[in-house]
């Protein structure tokens, strides 16, 4: 009914100037599925109903001009999250467009409500939840710029940029900060191009690092940058205690003594920051605009100051107003003390400018993050630096190294007389010479204090300085901590990333970052704290910058930053400076840094968290696995480089967990092995589900086998299998042998199943595969006690007739089940200890039979056990065909020396063995009177069925497997595993019955697992070394 409404409906484009309504073209009708789930379609909205209420949408007739299933471009359909109270909207899936609705008997709803699931007899009106109250966003102003420039603004500014002038002169001070400018600048850009590459959450650093690295750098340097900020919330706060304390000084107060004081003052002020913290980001960012208000007056009064009249008590410490003499004595270094160098005043000086990720750690809390971060970093930046050149080359114009600050020390007679200030009447030659100086730019912090117009506002101005600094990274360390935290890839730490309140604030973290500021603050002590955090930093602008270089090298097509204004090789740059001034600052420090990131990422790397953010890391490995793939193509193939490459029919992998050890054992490492799934039916969502599904995966991962899964869906089995020996692998990493299990319960199963198991056989040889079949006594699938699915084609169900149907091949539950299962042990997960692996190498196959067990030998679990090689002869020749055959094997250089010849291998078999192989093929044999199948049809159609004819011509061959068993029986019994050369049947003139009676015979009755290998006749053996 369908179809016939379909064709009876036609597609009408709208004719804007005719106002054309659609739905005077349109017949109404509505399709039923079989559970009585409907699609309907009325004129402007599309439905799904399951006969109750339904949710409902318009349709995008408006934008595409047609009425049609097809859904117009939106937004819903491309977010992960959703507006609360509002029903969210899906895309119809491909198989609903392509497919007939009959198909799928429970076809997904067209939109899906995000609201919690109504329970039965509800009103089918449907009551919008409450939307939540909007947590607090900030726009690029409020939220980034200005919390950066506080940050950046920092102690430093007031208290060690007067005195690394001194030390460093205003030339190098310049360098100082254009160069530290020049790493935060690149950093800033390397930071808003990642953070424009699509939507930012909370987390600012760590979230932008992780989801352009991946979990293994992010979540290393996440914790770093974390306990950084932490680190310089005590720095800050050290800073405005020493203020404090220098006031009281002045005034003759104090507490205990002046290291104690800082102290005190120090824990009462990170305490009251805290208070602040936690009355949430409002208060906190009403806190930081006063503080930004408080800092633009204390520069104006600072600049004010500097073209004041000196008075004679400022001129006693060292301030002239502008003087040139003073500039050019002060333009050149003059390095004192144990930190007098260029990176030692760099060191100090750096964690000023590193406040640039103060917006980009509350990234959660901002409007829009890709709009914000990069306009308001950027800004910050570049008004800081001009601030900071403007405030080193004020000072150093104005205000002399030493001064004594006595009121007295004027010019005298003293043609002896040192430091600039003698050109204007003063003599500080006594405190220079004793190096005893209280005042000047070397010698004093508070010397901005003593430039100003008005003293007190640059007291002010160092509060507001301090503070809003320690203030923000009290807020950005628990906010990047919170991140972290919720990614769960550290243990422990899972307790601090419980969010309160509608900005879901982390109180924890807050604690946490307190307490750690409290134990740095106890040092009280600036120009220690100060070089501990600059590593940490720089590790971190290190790692954004080649963040970014890394995103862009890979040519991933997921890296399209909105932000256009960056360099791949800019932020290379930035990020080999970054390291390099890291060593040149505090190697030791570099080296401890860099320490902590190697054993966090190791770690990481160890645990291996089920995360997926599509970093760029994936993407790089994706290009050089293609690289290398597509450069194998430019070398021909050689013996020497020949690896087994296993295609391991295992259906799902847990159902046949023996099968899927073994052959992991000897390719783990070193050669391709691919898990292949044939689900058999229609292509349909359920049978794709079926055969793509994660699980798989994921099952083989857990037991670590180094496995690719392929899961392909086919009308049958043995199509499947004919899909996969032909489209395995890519280029020359391709599948060369088949691995299967043997079909155990051949004799219940139908013939057909039989005829598909030796066709996938002969398919293998066909394609020149080699072949290995694999047996053991008790059985290789695991899925019948597991109740999953069971194909068909590789295992029957006992409790099935011959003659019953195959039961439908999507028969199957879900696999996750079987993942989170106690893993099942199998032989091959054991050390085999001083056993013995049997090789049979009757016939040469190229060397497959005798690779593979020196492949195992290699194996940790198998290293003990001895390979003996046995061969057929001839009782007349018996030594001289043994040195022959050792001989040989010596060339190939395996390491097999027991080599042992079986003379009576061609030996007529006993008869009772005989009568037991005919009661084998009996059921399957055509009786001389027949002339049809068991089914009706001619002998044509049923090439599992073995005539007299047949019998008699493989009479020999037949004959041989039988010995071959009571050979296996006498010689065998206790192996760890036997390996024997696998008979060939010829296509055409074995029946698939007489074949699969064969391999039953040859392997029956056998203790340890028997691989039967037959390699496609080709050498993979050589003994020459080219």
């Amino acid at each position: 009914m369908f179809s016939i409404a379909l064709k009876q409906m036609e597609e009408l484009p709208v004719a804007p100037n005719e106002g054309i309504s659609l739905s005077a073209f349109r017949s109404p009708f509505s399709v039923s599925g079989k559970e009585g789930c409907k699609y309907s379609f009325d004129g402007s909205s599309y439905h799904y109903s399951d006969g109750n209420s339904m949710t409902s949408q318009r349709s995008s007739q408006i934008l595409t001009g047609f009425d049609t299933l097809d859904a117009a471009p939106n937004y819903d359909f491309y977010a992960n999250t959703n507006a609360p109270g509002r029903a969210r909207r899906t895309r119809p899936s491909l198989f609903q467009l392509h497919s007939k609705i009959e198909d799928d008997s429970f076809p997904p709803p067209l939109y899906e409500e995000t609201s919690a699931h109504r329970e039965a007899g509800d009103s089918s009106e449907e009551e919008a939840e409450e939307p939540l109250s909007e947590p607090t966003r900030f726009g690029w102003v409020k939220g980034v710029m200005i919390r950066c420039m506080l940050n950046i603004w920092g102690v430093i500014l007031y208290l060690r940029l007067p005195w690394i002038t001194a030390q460093a002169g205003i030339g190098m001070t310049w360098v100082i900060i254009l160069l530290s400018s020049c790493i935060t600048g690149i950093t800033g850009l390397s930071t808003s191009a990642i953070a424009t590459n699509g939507k930012v959450k909370g987390g600012g650093t760590y979230f932008l690092i992780s989801r352009s690295l991946g979990p293994e750098l992010g979540g290393s340097i996440g914790l770093i940058f974390a306990f950084a900020n932490a680190v310089a919330v005590a720095m800050h706060t050290v800073g405005f205690a020493e203020t404090v304390q220098s006031l009281m000084q002045e005034s003759g107060t104090k507490m205990v003594d002046p290291t104690n004081d800082i102290r005190i003052i120090g824990v009462i002020t990170v305490t009251c920051l805290l208070a602040i913290s936690l009355a949430g980001m409002e208060w906190e960012s009403k806190a930081q605009i006063v503080f930004f208000f408080v800092i633009l007056v204390s520069f104006a009064n600072y600049l004010v100051g500097t073209f004041m009249p000196a008075t004679p008590q400022k001129q006693a410490k060292g301030f002239f107003s502008y003087k040139v003499d003073i500039f050019v004595e002060n333009f050149k270094p003059n390095y004192r003390g144990l930190e007098g160098s260029f990176f030692g005043m760099f060191s100090i000086f750096f964690p000023s400018a590193t406040g640039i990720l103060a917006g980009a750690n509350i990234s959660g809390d901002l409007k829009d993050p890709t709009v914000a971060i990069p306009r308001g970093t950027l800004m910050a930046i570049f008004w800081t630096t001009v601030s900071y050149i403007i405030i080193a080359g004020t000072i150093g114009g104005c205000v002399v190294r030493d001064a004594s600050g006595g009121i007295n020390d004027t010019l005298s007679n003293n043609n002896d007389c040192l430091g600039p200030a003698c050109k204007y009447g003063w003599d500080f030659t006594a405190c220079i010479k004793n190096t005893s100086c209280p005042f000047g730019l070397s010698n004093q912090y508070q010397t901005m204090s003593m430039v100003s117009g008005f003293a007190p506002l640059i007291a002010a101005g160092i509060f507001g300085a301090t503070l809003s600094s320690a203030l923000a990274c009290l807020v950005s360390a628990p906010k990047v901590f919170q991140c972290l935290c919720k990614d769960n890839l550290y243990p422990l730490i899972g307790f601090f990333g419980k969010g309160f309140g509608k900005n879901d604030e982390p109180i924890r973290g807050y604690v946490l970052t307190y307490i750690i500021a409290i134990c740095f603050i106890l040092i009280a002590e600036l120009n220690t704290i100060a070089p501990i955090i600059s590593n940490f930093f720089l590790c971190s602008y290190a790692l954004i910058n080649f963040s970014c270089f890394h995103a862009s090298i890979t040519n991933s097509p997921g890296w399209r930053p909105s932000f256009r204004f960056y360099s791949k090789w800019l932020a290379l740059l930035g990020a080999v400076v970054s390291v390099i001034i890291m060593f040149l600052l505090t190697w030791w420090a570099a080296l401890i840094a860099i320490g902590i990131v190697i054993f966090l990422l190791g770690y990481v790397l160890y645990k291996k968290p089920s995360v997926n953010w599509g970093s760029s890391v994936q993407a790089g490995s994706y290009n050089m696995a293609l690289s290398y793939c597509v450069g194998l193509n430019q070398v021909d193939e050689h013996i020497k480089n020949y690896r087994p490459q296993c295609l391991v029919l295992s259906g799902p992998p847990s159902c046949r967990p023996a099968l899927v050890d073994f052959v992991g054992t000897f390719t783990k490492n070193l050669s391709l092995m691919m898990c292949a799934n044939v689900v058999t039916g229609e292509p349909s969502p359920s049978a794709l589900n079926a055969s793509r599904n994660s699980s798989h995966v994921t099952w083989l991962n857990k037991r670590h086998i180094k496995s690719f899964y392929h899961g392909v869906v086919a009308k049958d089995l043995r199509t499947g299998v004919q899909m996969l020996l032909q489209g395995a692998g890519l280029g020359r990493v391709r599948p060369n042998v088949l691995m299967m299990g043997f079909k155990r319960d051949w004799r219940r199963d139908t013939s057909s199943s039989i005829e598909s198991y030796i066709g996938i056989i002969h398919d293998a040889f066909d394609l020149q595969y080699g072949l290995c079949v694999l047996r053991m006594k008790e059985g290789l699938d695991t899925s019948r006690s597991a109740q999953a699915h069971v194909n068909p084609g590789f295992e029957a169900s006992p409790k099935r007739d011959v003659n019953a149907p195959a039961p439908p091949a999507n028969f199957s539950l879900d696999p996750d089940p079987m993942v989170t299962e106690p893993q099942p042990f199998t032989v091959f997960q054991s050390k085999q200890g001083k056993k013995t692996i049997d090789v049979y190498w009757l016939f040469d196959d190229g060397g497959l039979t005798l690779l593979i067990p020196y492949l195992l030998k290699r194996k940790k679990r198998w290293a003990r056990c001895k390979v003996r090689i046995f061969v057929g002869g001839d009782i007349q020749r018996k030594e001289e065909q043994k040195t022959e055959v050792k001989d040989l094997i010596s060339k190939f250089r395996l390491g097999f020396h027991d080599v042992e010849v079986l003379p009576d291998i061609n030996a007529r078999p006993q008869p009772e063995h005989v009568k037991r192989f005919e009661d084998l093929i009996g059921p399957y044999r055509l009786n001389p009177d027949q002339k049809d199948c068991e089914d009706g049809q001619d002998n044509q159609n049923c090439p599992w069925m073995v005539s007299d004819e047949e019998i008699d011509r493989n009479k020999t061959k037949t004959l041989r497997q039988i010995r071959l068993n009571e050979v296996l029986q006498d010689y065998s019994r206790d192996a760890a595993i036997i390996v024997v050369t696998m008979p060939v049947g010829r296509r055409g003139q074995c029946p698939s019955a007489l074949y699969m009676a064969w391999l039953e015979t040859v392997s029956r009755d056998l203790r340890p697992p028997v691989l039967m290998v037959r390699g496609n006749q080709e050498n993979v053996l050589t003994f020459y070394c080219q």
